[in-house]
C-alpha cells in the first residue's frame, strides 16, 4: 500500500515509453526549426555575402528581442502544466489567456522601441555601408514580425503544457513548408515566382510565421481559448500575474546572461594572439554542426518541464523528481550515442561546410571538446527544463550565470591567451565550465527544495501564506 500523499486520481508513474511519446514529436519540431534557419542561410549565401552576413547578424540579434517571449513561454508551461496536473482546468485556461495578453502587449511595446531606435541599433552594430540596404530591410520586417513571433512561441508553449505536442509539430511544419518555398521561390525567382532577392527572404520568414500562428490560433479558438470569456478578469490577473512573473524574470535574465556570454566568448576568440580569424570561422562551423546534435536534447528539455509540472500539480513531488532523472537519463544517452556516431567523422563533417584547411582543423578541434562535454551539457540542459517546469527558474539563473561569467569566460581568457595562446584553450574552458555547471545543477536538483516553487493546490479563499491562490 502506498504511503505517499499521492491522490488516487493523480497521474501514474511516468515511464520511458511515456517520455518518448512526448519527446519524439518535439525532436521533429526542433528539426523543422533548424531546417528553416538552414534554408535562410543557404539562400542568403547564394544572394551574396552581404545578404548572408545581414541575415546572420540579425538572426543572432533577434535572440535579445525574443528574450521576453521565451521568459513568458517558460512561465506559461509551469503555470498551465501544474494547473492541469492539479485538475484545475479553469485556472489553466486563465493562465493561457493571461500569457497571450501579456505576450502580445510586450511585443507591441518592444516593437515601438525597436522602430524608434532602429537607426541607433544599426549604428551600434557597426553595420558596413555595403550591408545597409539588405540589413535595414530585413530588420524592418523582423521588427514588424515581433507580435506574430511572440504569440507563436507562447501558443506553442501552451500546447506543450497541455501535452498536445503534435500541434507545435504541425504548426512548425506548415511554417517550414512556407519558408522553404518562399526562400527559393521569392528569393531566387524559382517556380514562376517573382525574383525579389533579400526582400523575398524577409517576406518568406514573415509569411511562414504567420501561417504557423494562424494554425495555432485556429486550434486555440476551437478549444475555446480565444473567446472573450477566456480572458481572465482584471482582479484575477492581479492575483495570477505574480506567479507568472516569478517564473519568467529569472528565465529572461538567464537568456540575456547566456547570449551575452557567447558574444564575449566570440570577442575572446577574435583577440587571440594567433589564428583568430581561422578560430572564429572554425567556431562558426562547429556551432552549426553541434546545433544538429542538440536538437534532441532541447526536445527532452521541454519534455522534462511538461512532466515535472504535471506531477507537481498533482501533488506528487517524489514522482516529479524521479521523472526529471528519467528524462535526463534518456536524453543524455541518446545525445551521447549521436556524438559517438559522429566522432570518427569530425574532420569530414567540418569539411562539408568549409574548404579551408585551417578552418576545418579548428572546427574539428572545437567539436572534439564539445562532444566530450555532451554528458555534462545535455544532462544539465534537461535538468534546467525540469526546474523550469517546477517554476524554479531562479535556481537555473543562479547556476548558469556564474558558470559562464565566473568560470567559462575567465578560464577561456587564461587558457586561450596566457597559457596555450591558441583557440584550443577556449574549447577546454568550455568543457570545464559545462562540467562544473552540470555538477552544480545535479546538486541543486538532488538536494535543494526546488519543489517549493510550484503553485499550491489550495482552492480560492484558502490561505497560503497571506494570499489565496488564483482559481
Amino acid at each position: 500500500m502506498r504511503t505517499s500523499n499521492t491522490s488516487a486520481t493523480g497521474p501514474r508513474a511516468v515511464g520511458f515509453a511515456s517520455i518518448w511519446r512526448l519527446a519524439w514529436p518535439q525532436i521533429l519540431t526542433m528539426f523543422l526549426y533548424f531546417l528553416i534557419g538552414l534554408a535562410d542561410v543557404y539562400v542568403a549565401g547564394l544572394l551574396g555575402r552581404e545578404v548572408q552576413a545581414s541575415m546572420g547578424m540579425l538572426t543572432q540579434a533577434m535572440f535579445f528581442f525574443m528574450v521576453l517571449a521565451t521568459a513568458v513561454a517558460n512561465g506559461t508551461v509551469a503555470a498551465v502544466s501544474q494547473s492541469l496536473g492539479a485538475g484545475r482546468p479553469v485556472r489553466a485556461m486563465r493562465y493561457v489567456g493571461l500569457s497571450l495578453v501579456l505576450g502580445g502587449t510586450m511585443s507591441l511595446i518592444i516593437l515601438g522601441f525597436g522602430l524608434a531606435g532602429r537607426d541607433l541599433f544599426v549604428s551600434l552594430l557597426r553595420v558596413p555601408a555595403a550591408m545597409h540596404a539588405p540589413f535595414g530591410y530585413i530588420l524592418d520586417v523582423f521588427l514588424l514580425l515581433l507580435p506574430i513571433h511572440y504569440l507563436f512561441i507562447i501558443s506553442n508553449a501552451v500546447f506543450r503544457a497541455k501535452k498536445q505536442v503534435m500541434a507545435p509539430l504541425v504548426g512548425w511544419g506548415l511554417a517550414a513548408v512556407v519558408n522553404v518555398i518562399g526562400d527559393f521561390g521569392l528569393g531566387l525567382g524559382l517556380w514562376g515566382l517573382p525574383d525579389m532577392g533579400y526582400k523575398g527572404l524577409a517576406i518568406s520568414t514573415f509569411a511562414s510565421l504567420c501561417a504557423g500562428l494562424a494554425f495555432n490560433l485556429l486550434l486555440l479558438w476551437r478549444e475555446g481559448f480565444l473567446s472573450l470569456s477566456a480572458i481572465p478578469p482584471w482582479r484575477w490577473m492581479r492575483r495570477g500575474f505574480p506567479y507568472l512573473f516569478k517564473v519568467a524574470w529569472p528565465s529572461g535574465l538567464m537568456q540575456i546572461v547566456w547570449h551575452s556570454g557567447y558574444l564575449v566568448l566570440y570577442g575572446i576568440t577574435a583577440s587571440l594572439p594567433v589564428g583568430s580569424v581561422e578560430a572564429l570561422a572554425g567556431m562558426a562551423v562547429g556551432v552549426r554542426i553541434e546545433s544538429i546534435l542538440f536538437l534532441p536534447p532541447m526536445a527532452f528539455n521541454f519534455t522534462a518541464g511538461i512532466l515535472v509540472g504535471h506531477s507537481l500539480g498533482a501533488d506528487r513531488p517524489d514522482e516529479a523528481k524521479r521523472t526529471g532523472y528519467r528524462v535526463a537519463l534518456l536524453g543524455t544517452l541518446l545525445a551521447v550515442l549521436l556524438g559517438a556516431a559522429l566522432w570518427p567523422f569530425l574532420d569530414q563533417a567540418a569539411g562539408l561546410l568549409t574548404h579551408e584547411e585551417e578552418v576545418r582543423l579548428q572546427a574539428a578541434s572545437y567539436l572534439r571538446y564539445n562532444i566530450l562535454a555532451i554528458p555534462f551539457t545535455v544532462s544539465g540542459l534537461i535538468l534546467i527544463g525540469a526546474l523550469a517546469g517546477a517554476g524554479a527558474t531562479l535556481y537555473n539563473m543562479a547556476v548558469t550565470g556564474p558558470s559562464i561569467w565566473l568560470v567559462r569566460l575567465p578560464l577561456a581568457l587564461v587558457l586561450g591567451h596566457m597559457v596555450l595562446g591558441r583557440a584550443e584553450g577556449i574549447w577546454m574552458a568550455m568543457l570545464v565550465s559545462q562540467a562544473i555547471q552540470a555538477t552544480a545543477m545535479l546538486y541543486v536538483y538532488q538536494f535543494k527544495d526546488w519543489r517549493r516553487f510550484a503553485m499550491p493546490r489550495t482552492r480560492p479563499g484558502a490561505v497560503v501564506g497571506t494570499k489565496p491562490t488564483p482559481s
